[in-house]
């Protein structure tokens, strides 16, 4: 046996340069647990205009009133009066990294932040636990209208853009967990870029919860005009605690006519986060909505981007990979909506499960009466590493006219012996060959990436195995 033969492929010891924990530098934290004193003190301390706070307050009625989702993953032993919903670290957004805090800045320098900011991104937000720390963008991009902010401060500047998008999509009706964020929301990006505006650069964003028993509950609302085109990016980790966090985002994005949007999200939460997040956009004539989706931390993940495709001939499409090792449960995967006409998706998932994980797809397509002419495609496959791992693939695909079609596929399967033998036989060690495998299953999704953008992909998704994935 050679010494790669002895480590395992995939070891945790790496995962250490994004579960480093730092002290508490937290200059405000609300009280622990949710009441509506908690929801006012929010409102309050960013100074928000009567409309939130209303807002926030109904969204608040309607979480106690809503039940835990009725599919997936059990999330009844979630005690929501256990976490801290507000910490403030910085009493200012800087756009001078030498401007945000010492043991913040260290934070996110280990993390390579300022390299990608500098070498790659048009614009760059920073979120350390409830709100941004740091946000900047190339002047030349500020210059063509382009608006990049964090959602606090895009509530202050743009409140009627605020008010025409804000929760349209995700209402707080839409499940419990939107309830849970519209009343307790805090950070996240705010974009809007304008028609005909083409960023050639990606915009990212980078979130980080430090502290157990925390929440973080960023609000994402993107604009892209008509003729316009984004690629964003954005990205998350933590540090492991034996008590978990919960992590509540939503996202909502307006694709406009003929515009083009990339969401990529590069999911590497520690084991200790609950990932329950909502991720929705609606897409105009002749608009293309992509994700791109790794989800490969966390205790416990739901999440699945939907594509609302209401334009005739607009285009969706998820490609996305979920990595479920010990003690995790990912329940991914994507919706699209049919509503005009002509319109095509496309769902690609790939699953690796190991070390008795459990990875599931849930995917709903909806070709409705009016979408004629429509297509849609579906394939998910599953790779399972051990005999104790666990798959599923849960589809609910309905086609509602006759001059539409869809396709699905599904496959589960684990390691070639055929295969890992012959790349044996070729010099590999057992540990190599798997490893290449792997990477050649991920490959649809792997080669989407941006990986020259992304802070940590090159150790995440390019599976340099051996301490690479937690």
């Amino acid at each position: 046996m050679t010494n790669d033969d002895k480590k395992p492929i995939f070891d945790s010891d790496n995962r250490s340069q994004y579960e480093f924990r730092d002290k508490d530098v937290a200059i405000y934290k609300t009280p622990k647990g949710l009441t509506e004193d908690t929801v006012r003190e929010i409102s309050k301390i960013k100074n928000e205009p009567q409309f939130m706070l209303d807002f926030r307050l109904k969204s608040l009625k309607e979480f106690f009133a809503h039940h835990q989702p009725s599919f997936g993953p059990s999330l009844d032993f979630i005690n929501f009066q256990d976490y801290t919903y507000y910490t403030k670290v910085a009493n200012n957004i800087a756009t001078d990294w030498n401007k945000v805090p010492t043991t913040v800045k260290s934070t996110f320098s280990k993390l390579g932040i300022p390299e990608a900011e500098q070498k790659f991104l048009a614009g760059v937000t920073t979120q350390y636990e409830s709100e941004a720390v740091y946000s900047n963008m190339l002047k030349e991009v500020e210059d063509k209208g382009v608006i990049f902010l964090d959602t606090d401060t895009g509530l202050k500047l743009y409140p009627e853009i605020f008010k025409k998008y804000f929760g349209k999509l995700v209402p707080p009706t839409d499940n419990k967990y939107a309830a849970l964020n519209s009343a307790v929301w805090s950070g996240g990006s705010f974009i809007y870029v304008p028609k005909g505006v083409k960023l050639e650069k990606p915009l990212q964003s980078y979130f980080r919860i430090n502290n157990k028993r925390s929440g973080q509950f960023e609000r994402t609302l993107i604009i892209v005009d008509d003729d316009a085109e984004l690629n964003y990016v954005e990205g998350c980790t933590a540090p492991m605690y034996s008590q978990e966090s919960l992590h509540a985002a939503i996202v909502e994005i307006f694709v406009g006519k003929r515009a083009k949007m990339r969401y990529t999200t590069i999911q590497n939460w520690s084991n200790s986060i609950l990932n329950l997040v909502t991720q929705r956009a609606t897409v105009d004539d002749d608009g293309l909505m992509e994700w791109v989706d790794g989800n490969i931390g966390s205790k416990l993940c739901m999440k699945y981007p939907c594509c609302i495709l209401k334009g005739d001939r607009s285009r969706g499409s998820t490609i996305s990979i979920a990595v479920a090792g010990e003690g995790q449960f990912q329940d991914t995967g994507a919706k699209m909506i049919h509503i005009g006409k002509d319109t095509s998706s496309n769902v690609i998932s790939k699953s690796i499960c190991r070390n008795g994980g459990t990875a599931n797809f849930r995917g709903t397509i909806h070709i409705g009466p009016n979408a004629t002419n429509s297509k849609a495609h579906e394939e998910c496959d599953t790779l399972i590493l051990d005999d104790h791992s666990y798959s599923d693939t849960i589809p609910n695909n309905v086609v509602a006219n006759a001059s539409s079609y869809l396709e699905h596929e599904a496959s589960v399967s684990k390691i070639n012996e055929d295969q890992l033998y012959y790349l044996m036989s070729h010099g590999l060690s057992k540990n190599a060959a798997t490893q290449m495998i792997v990477m050649g299953f991920l490959e649809p999704f792997s080669k989407e990436l941006p990986m020259e953008y992304a802070v940590e992909l090159n150790q995440l998704i390019k599976f340099d195995m051996v301490g690479s994935i937690g």
